[in-house]
């Protein structure tokens, strides 16, 4: 307590295991040191078995907060291209993916707390109220008390709460919004935050008083509780590092969202379009 006042508290997450075989991508070792929750590819739009495995144990050694992250099964586009599935489809799909990652976590000793769909999955469940009650459907079907992770303001998180499961709205610091509240095109000048200071003050906005800048001008409220950290990029795992040093120097305490039991706790507490998608 600060003041009287809560301190604030924000997690960061990243997509890891996204590599197959002997082809690794990303930086997830490193970036490892420094976000609080992981999104874990189960094996269609990347990722393979003893990647998935390897990736859970890397988490529970660092005391990484473990989630799932299903795509569509588009290996080649990289989960990034929108396929026209049906709601029973998408349910399948994701059930199957969350529980496979859940028998490699429970044969680790460890609890699956999360999950976020990746690329174009995640996408369509921001415009389709179908694909978000199929993935809701499918993460409360687990029945292992699942958070579910989503852009704020998504249709998946009032999907999830009708489910009873926690519904934990995300952020990006490294994108710019616009004053509707969308994250700006990538194609639009300023649209992607490159500059560590620049990152660190929106990370900051989002942490401390639920609010982001727009490439418009005026501030947009925006409440999140988690923070998506881009692996993939060059130099991703040493941004992570200096924005997570600059929100814990600025009083903001770093740590995965209270959806109860600790992180690393083994125990229950509880066709394509050719559209590509990327954050």
């Amino acid at each position: 307590m600060r003041g009287g006042l809560a301190m604030a508290s924000i997690d960061l997450n990243a997509d890891l295991g996204e590599g197959y075989g002997a082809w690794s991508f990303g930086q997830d070792e490193a970036l490892m040191r420094s976000i609080t929750s992981a999104n874990i590819a189960c094996g269609w739009h990347a990722g393979d078995p003893a990647t998935m495995r390897a990736s859970v144990l890397g988490c529970l050694k660092a005391g990484v907060a473990i989630g799932a992250h299903p795509g569509l099964p588009d290996r080649l586009g990289f989960g990034r291209r929108e396929m026209a599935l049906s709601p029973d489809e998408i349910y399948d799909g994701v059930l199957y993916q969350l529980g496979a990652l859940e028998a490699f976590v429970r044969a680790s000793g460890g609890r699956l707390r999360h999950m976020k769909p990746h690329g174009a999955l995640y996408h369509m469940c921001n415009q389709s109220e179908a694909a978000a009650e199929a993935v809701a459907r499918a993460a409360a079907d687990l029945r292992c008390g699942l958070a579910v992770f989503a852009q704020a303001g998504s249709l998946l998180l009032e999907a999830a709460a009708r489910h009873g499961l926690p519904a934990v709205a995300e952020a990006f610091a490294d994108r710019a919004y616009t004053a509707s509240g969308k994250l700006a095109e990538r194609s639009l000048p300023g649209a992607v935050l490159h500059d560590p200071d620049a990152v660190l003050a929106q990370a900051l906005g989002i942490a401390s008083r639920g609010e982001a800048g727009t490439l418009e001008g005026p501030v947009l409220s925006l409440s999140a509780a988690t923070i998506c950290l881009h692996g993939d990029r060059p130099g991703a795992a040493e941004a992570a590092m200096l924005l997570r040093r600059g929100l814990e120097e600025a009083g903001v305490r770093v740590a995965a969202p209270d959806i109860g039991g600790p992180a690393g706790d083994g125990h229950d507490g509880g066709g394509g379009t050719g559209k590509r998608h990327e954050r």
